[in-house]
């Protein structure tokens, strides 16, 4: 394939990013930091203001998560986040890439916090203040960092570390990049994996067909967050996890093994909204009185509005649906004129309901 040149026809109302950003930085950040930093370098430009729930409205991404974001370039001294007195953010300095004499850019424009919107999600209720830094710590505890060329040579260097990285190429049928070696190093010197247990998440990975680093690096965090430490308590977590994916199943009418969709949206359901069994098998319950068609989407409708929702416990869900029924009996309902059946009926078109959540 013939190499080409790119060319820029307008280079005014431009935001300039650091070689040295791309170069050293770029590759070891996931989607959400990149975009937010890049925002961030937008923002100052145009000497823009913003704030912590903007960021998060504009990506798709809640508080927290740019909270995360932030904390994980403050640990790359890429920027500095300010405080005032009462612990609440207020600015973000943008640091100087290379680091020479500490200098560092014009400082982006205050980040001001500014009132909610109006929103179910508790992740977006308020402003986050430095008293949620006990969460951040945890958090950041399995953001992997930037290691520099020499401890990458210093870990390949050890006996062990040669033995791990050439059983992985076994498995994953190739030479290991700089980046997945650093990943590696990852799983040992931030998480606390043994060898034995780094060998463990490679076998499992590719035996399910992942072996795509970023898949397995979200297996080796998932695993750190339930203080796993053992291929014993690994391949026990393993079980309980596939397990509970077919109860799903079951619950929902399904006698097979689940396909890939289905297998995401019960991750989805376990995994990012963190509900328990006893809450996804009520929204399973549900789905099968309500329709005989996708009910893996219906289920979902029903599970994401109970994230957004804040509900934890089946208490919560009585509490949404006591708050529907009373939201409704302010409309007047009509009634049947048939004498056998004098009560207000729900009209429920279902096959519409499920186009709007296969259209969503």
């Amino acid at each position: 394939m013939s190499r080409f040149t790119i060319y820029q026809d307008n280079y005014a109302d431009a935001t300039f990013v650091s070689n040295l950003f791309i170069d050293e930085y770029m590759k070891e950040a996931n989607d959400a930091q990149l975009k937010i930093y890049l925002y961030l370098l937008r923002m100052m430009s145009a000497h823009m203001t913003t704030s912590v729930s903007d960021i998060a409205d504009k990506f798709n991404h809640t508080e927290k998560d740019v909270m995360r974001a932030l904390k994980y370039w403050e640990k790359n001294k890429l920027l500095s986040l300010e405080y005032d007195e009462s612990k609440t953010l207020t600015g973000i300095r943008l640091l100087d890439v290379s680091h020479k004499n500490g200098a560092d850019i014009v400082p982006l424009a205050p980040v001001v916090p500014l009132p909610s919107k109006e929103s179910v999600s508790s992740d977006k209720a308020s402003p986050l203040k430095a008293s949620d830094e006990n969460f951040m710590e945890e958090k950041t505890v399995f953001e992997k960092p930037s290691y520099s060329l020499d401890q990458l040579k210093e870990f390949k260097s050890k006996e062990e570390t040669a033995q791990i990285l050439f059983v992985t190429e076994q498995y994953i049928g190739k030479p290991l990049s700089p980046s997945e070696i650093k990943t590696i190093l990852f799983f040992s010197d931030r998480l606390g994996f043994s060898i034995d247990l780094i060998d463990y998440l490679i076998q499992y990975c590719v035996d399910k067909g992942k072996k795509d680093f970023r898949y397995i690096e979200k297996v080796a965090v998932s695993w750190a967050e339930e203080g796993i430490t053992s291929p014993k308590q690994a391949a026990k977590s393993a079980r309980k996890y596939d397990k509970t994916v077919y109860d799903i199943m079951k619950a929902l009418g399904k006698s097979t093994a689940p396909t890939r969709a289905e297998a995401d949206y019960a991750i989805k359901w376990i995994k990012e909204y963190g509900f328990t069994p006893d809450i996804i098998m009520e929204a399973c319950e549900r789905t099968v009185l309500a329709t005989d068609k996708h009910r893996f989407e219906y289920a979902d409708s029903i599970l994401t509005s109970w994230y957004k929702g804040n509900v934890h416990h089946k208490a919560d869900i009585k509490r949404m649906d006591e708050a529907y029924t009373k939201n409704r009996s302010t409309a007047k309902a009509p009634v049947s004129n048939n004498k056998f059946n004098q009560f207000t009926q729900n009209n429920y078109d279902f096959d519409v309901l499920e186009k709007e959540i296969l259209s969503n």
